[in-house]
């Protein structure tokens, strides 16, 4: 019988969706679960955006070009303009989704073997992607303590080798909801030029800031061969399943490597990057309304959590996650025992263990990510949930 790669042994399941057939089961059972352990905004997809699609009159859905549609690329330069990014169409690829531009990145600026330096906890599908591509990440620990900032740019040092080839960072940040502000970035566009590294950066929630500017890597003054920004128009426009997304930089061998790979799947879906440019013709102030609900949606789920014994947890200032610690020792156990065995008036929670966002092993697993995608109500619902379902297991197991 034919076997599978060590590849296919090894691949690492995702700790955002491990849980979901239990939910499911869960949902059988007749029992409410508030999906709190993913990035699956509630809020509508713009209306012009799905009409652009709806009423589209063309008669045959062909291949698009591999780069992405030029009118998309067009009015994405116009879009980063917003943020003081200087780009041209030439430095825009478009992908399927942020995860396609993940994996044509570590193809293209590293190879087999190779090392990138990632701060922990760090978005959870950066390590299957490592794993698929013989990409090792060397993580450098953050703490929930200090609301998981960033080191010192001397602690980056020790860990730069002759196989170390980019540091990767997502700002603002998932899991934790941290956001680099420009000396940050300016102390790492200093460290990558110095040892010659790239420095990448996923930029999908830039337009969820709270208080704080966003600062985009791609501004950084003589850093153009180094740096490269990951994107995708999932979170900011509640456009998931529309798996489109980008690379952005202006190191054109780069680019044209990317492409080269991005050829071999032909293109990105043309019906995506359609409602992809429509979202560009909605004005500012849309995208100030909807960082203005999760703004609320954040300080609500934060001053319940801050109220429950035992969870030690912090403010965020950008994405829509919080990452708490809980008084329970393995929070798999614990996400997984609310979903087969606990309900609270019939509802229950559905959160994504921590030990899942760690390269670490043994880090994060007293820990949850919390995505406040839910509106403030089903919030204070889930939260009821959450309170009681840890009073009830700390009594069962005893921590």
């Amino acid at each position: 019988m034919p076997v599978i790669s060590k590849r296919g042994k090894n691949a690492i399941p995702s700790p955002i969706r491990f849980l979901t057939p239990y939910a499911s089961a869960a949902e059988a059972r007749g029992v409410k679960v508030h999906y709190m352990n993913i990035g699956q905004p509630d809020i509508d997809t713009p209306a012009e955006a799905m009409d652009r699609v709806r009423n589209t009159d063309m008669r045959i859905l062909k291949y698009t070009p591999s780069a992405g549609i030029d009118s998309y690329r067009e009015k994405l330069v116009d879009y980063y303009r917003r943020f003081e990014i200087e780009v041209t169409k030439e430095d825009i690829l478009v992908t399927t989704g942020a995860s396609e531009a993940i994996s044509l990145v570590l193809n293209s600026c590293l190879d087999t073997g190779d090392e990138v330096i990632v701060p922990e906890p760090f978005y959870a599908n950066y390590l299957g992607y490592a794993h698929a591509t013989g990409v090792k990440i060397k993580p450098i620990p953050t703490f929930i303590e200090n609301s998981f900032a960033l080191p010192d740019i001397a602690n980056f040092e020790p860990l730069i080798g002759p196989k170390t080839k980019a540091v990767f960072l997502c700002n603002p940040n998932n899991p934790t909801g941290g956001i680099y502000g420009r000396k940050d970035l300016e102390a790492l566009g200093q460290l990558v030029k110095k040892h010659d590294l790239y420095l990448i950066v996923d930029e999908v929630y830039r337009e969820f800031c709270y208080g704080e500017d966003f600062y985009s890597v791609l501004r950084l003054a003589g850093l153009e061969k180094h740096t490269v920004v990951i994107d995708s128009i999932s979170k900011r426009f509640s456009a998931c399943g529309a798996r489109i997304g980008s690379i952005v930089s202006q190191n054109k061998d780069l680019v044209k490597a990317c492409l080269t790979f991005a050829q071999l799947r032909l293109s990105a879906p043309g019906f995506g990057q359609l409602l992809g440019e429509a979202t560009l013709d909605l004005p500012p102030v849309y995208l100030e309304g909807i960082r203005d609900e999760y703004d609320l949606r954040r300080r609500t789920l934060i001053n319940r959590l801050q109220k429950m014994p035992g969870v030690l947890c912090y403010l965020p200032k950008g994405a829509f996650y919080a990452f708490a610690r809980l008084p329970v020792s393995d929070t798999g156990k614990f996400c997984q025992w609310m979903l087969e065995s606990f309900t609270y008036h019939n509802e229950t929670v559905m959160l994504a263990p921590g030990a899942g966002f760690y390269a670490t092993k043994g880090r994060g697993l007293d820990e949850v990510r919390i995505a406040y995608i839910l509106n403030t109500g089903d919030i204070e619902k889930a939260m009821d949930c959450l309170e009681a379902g840890l009073r009830g297991f700390v009594e069962v197991f005893k921590r």
